[in-house]
């Protein structure tokens, strides 16, 4: 089967998942939630993609990430596999694959879904059940945005400034975004156009995406997608 052709715009931003293969974990110890935060750095600064926002949980990743050039997160992801999968090999002593194929990732419209797609990513831990609050996960950028932790792996979005004029006032308003409860139907639109990589946006959006990609965009199927996290 054909591989399904990345529709990704230089200066756009994309929701992007990665999962461990078979679903098995691809992170066990402290290190190596920090060997992965070093790789996607350095990564990132070599092929031009800026983070917005990431959440590293036991068995996958989700980034919301802007790229300066079509394929700048194709060349994200291989540099950080070049990395962290010898790290892994050698430090658990094992072989073959790490990760699950592909990255699946989808076009984001900034006005109407960046920010929900930022508080998507970081409350994966507490809809897995591991915390009650997303302060109380270490491993994503909720710190950074909520509570301006540095953090040197973020690079702050339009959106996201558009939140207050001061550091203080983009933080008091980006918690108030975790106090409204997303609804089903907002987490299962985000799930399947990651999955199906549609363009997370409204109808004149895809089309716009559709006339700069030069062909048609798969749209997501009706009901309910299989659950990612």
């Amino acid at each position: 089967m054909p591989r399904k052709p990345r529709f990704y715009q230089p200066g756009m931003p994309v929701h992007v998942f990665q999962r461990g293969h078979n679903k098995e974990p691809v992170f066990f110890d402290d290190e190596d939630y920090l060997v992965y935060l070093r790789c996607l750095k350095e990564s990132a600064e070599g092929c031009g993609c800026l983070i917005h926002a990431y959440v590293l949980m036991t068995n996958h990743v989700h980034l919301l990430v802007t790229p300066e050039t079509s394929g700048a997160i194709s060349t994200l992801f291989q540099g950080i596999g070049r990395h962290y999968v010898p790290y892994m090999n050698k430090t658990y002593q094992r072989r073959g694959s790490l990760w699950e194929g592909r990255h699946k990732g989808s076009l984001v419209e900034s006005e109407a879904y960046f920010l929900v797609c930022m508080r998507y990513i970081e409350m994966n831990p507490v809809r897995a059940g591991m915390v009650d609050h997303p302060a109380r996960y270490r491993w994503s950028s909720y710190a950074a945005n909520a509570q301006g932790v540095d953090n040197a792996v973020i690079h702050v979005h339009e959106q996201y400034l558009a939140l207050g004029n001061t550091p203080e006032a983009r933080q008091a308003a980006y918690r108030g975004l975790f106090e409204i409860k997303a609804d089903d139907d907002e987490l299962d639109i985000i799930r399947a156009s990651l999955h199906s990589g549609t363009p997370l946006g409204n109808e004149y959006f895809k089309k716009q995406v559709e006339a700069m990609a030069g062909r048609k965009v798969g749209l997501t199927k009706p009901g309910r997608p299989c659950q990612s996290g």
